[in-house]
């Protein structure tokens, strides 16, 4: 079993009131770790300490080509260790270490895109209208940036936010989710093996009730950064108006998969698997509703039972595993209730619903693959995220019906369409209301496009050159080469 500390300041620390957490590895329920629970005074330390490192020291001062070059290094280390690294991830989310591998690869990735964009944007010299003189635009790091990660993908999202903020040369204090924190943990020890300055990443183990909410809430903190339910979200909000703080919320989806009639039929069921099963629906872009054309519906939604059927759940470290556990008891229960408000409003359970007979799978948070089938847009299911592995089908008749549906909803995070005719693809993506649309695929992201959600989904946008502004300032530089009096008030 693991012992863990916070950082501050660059040393590893106890909470201040001697009080831990246990993590728990939802597939058995085993201890994996014991780690430290912080209060509010331990925030307000590492606020501090931020606040110190950033006024008077060094890291916002250096070069960007500096600074991305210690992000260069820190994307090495995240690769040479990257088995390690997916290991620890499984144990904490129940994942399959696949995708876990595939989370690290994409880390590394993001440590070295904005890497590479730290040196990138010196600014811009504008023409001014007034003689002699000379302006200019610059980009400035915010300050001190709070940062709160959610459990679903612990250390992708962290990476999200510290590589942007590091390469802009901003400080921050980090809190991961209390249930998830090894991989932030673990990071944070390769950060240090690369030089990254004593008080510039401050990581603070804690409930976001106290923990996060002081961040939100300091005045001494210029930007918050949260990933996480709505709810929340509008809390972290109310906290950072005190002193008007910038914020960067990513808050969900209720993300649509529109198939038409005419698009790649076995690919299109293999993706709608993909889209609503992976990581077991625990994923902000999940592809849970399923909208398909009318004349297709019947042999489509049957093949998808078949397949849905078929899903292999078990171990993330066993090679046929193909979905794990969800992450909790509290959120197995909250997805076991959906499903059954499904059915209390009218849908029809086509395939699972159920907790897992199998007997090696009774210690952990399992939940079997679920299809809803004649789901209307008033239900429940349908307009709330339920983040769990649940299908739930709508049908319509004309592209325009389509588009309807797909957009009757407070998220607008993600949404795929699938067809093979072009034309339809691009009318009916630059109409839904949504930060990513795919077409004929689903999931995929990279770190030069930015992502981020319409509506409810969120405020501001991370990953691209648009993430990287997000923990910037701008600010305009006017010069007078020949200053002149004015004689403002002179007497004569």
């Amino acid at each position: 079993m693991l012992q863990k500390k916070m950082y501050l300041n660059g040393e590893w620390v106890d909470a201040r009131s001697g009080e831990t957490r246990e993590i728990i590895n939802p597939y058995n329920q085993e201890v994996i770790a014991i780690v430290p629970e912080a209060d509010v005074e331990d925030a307000k330390q590492a606020i501090k300490i931020a606040r110190e490192a950033f006024d008077n020291g060094e890291w916002s001062h250096l070069p960007g080509a500096e600074r991305g070059h210690k992000l260069f290094l820190l994307a090495e280390k995240i690769e040479e260790n990257k088995q390690e690294l997916a290991e620890l991830e499984t144990l904490d989310t129940g994942k399959t270490v696949t995708e876990s591998i595939a989370d690290m690869e994409d880390i590394a990735g993001v440590f070295r895109y904005f890497a590479g964009l730290a040196d990138k944007d010196g600014g811009e010299v504008i023409e001014s209208p007034i003689p002699h003189s000379t302006s200019m635009v610059v980009r400035e790091p915010v300050g001190v940036c709070g940062q709160i990660t959610p459990w679903n993908y612990p250390l992708l999202q962290a990476a999200w936010k510290l590589a942007p903020a590091l390469a802009a040369g901003n400080t921050m204090v980090i809190k991961p989710s209390e249930i998830t924190p090894l991989t932030t943990i673990r990071v944070t020890e390769l950060m240090e093996e690369v030089g990254i300055p004593e008080g510039v990443v401050n990581v603070v183990l804690g409930p976001g009730a106290t923990v996060g909410n002081e961040l939100a809430e300091s005045e001494e903190v210029d930007l918050i950064s949260f990933t996480g339910g709505g709810a929340t979200g509008r809390k972290i909000m109310k906290a950072a108006a005190g002193n008007f703080k910038k914020i960067a919320l990513e808050l969900g989806g209720k993300n649509p998969n529109v198939v038409f009639a005419d698009a790649d039929f076995e690919t299109a069921v293999d993706q709608a698997l993909n889209a609503a099963y992976f990581h077991a629906g625990q994923v902000c872009s999940a592809g849970s509703r399923l909208i398909v054309e009318e004349s297709i519906k019947d042999a489509f939604v049957k093949e998808l039972v078949e397949r849905t059927k078929g899903v292999k759940l078990g171990s993330g470290f066993e090679e046929d595993t193909e979905m794990g556990p969800l992450i909790s008891a509290e959120h197995l229960a909250k997805v076991e209730r959906y499903v059954e408000i499904g059915q209390e409003e009218g849908a029809k359970l086509l395939v699972g619903g159920s907790r897992p007979e199998d007997p090696e799978l009774q210690n952990g948070f399992f939940y079997l693959p679920t299809i809803l089938d004649g789901c209307t847009r008033d239900m429940t299911v349908i307009q709330e995220e339920i983040f769990g592995p649940v299908i739930t089908v709508e049908t319509f008749k004309t592209e325009d019906e389509a588009i309807e549906l797909a957009n009757d909803s407070n998220y607008g995070l993600a949404g795929a369409v699938w067809t093979n005719d072009m034309y339809k693809a691009n009318r009916v993506t630059r109409a839904l209301r949504m930060g990513t649309t795919w077409v004929n695929d689903f999931h995929p992201y990279f770190p030069q496009a930015p992502w981020g959600g319409y509506k409810q989904s969120g405020i501001g946008r991370e990953l691209g050159h648009i993430g990287l502004e997000e923990y910037q300032e701008t600010k305009h530089i006017f010069q007078n080469l020949d200053p002149q009096p004015v004689h403002w008030f002179t007497k004569k």
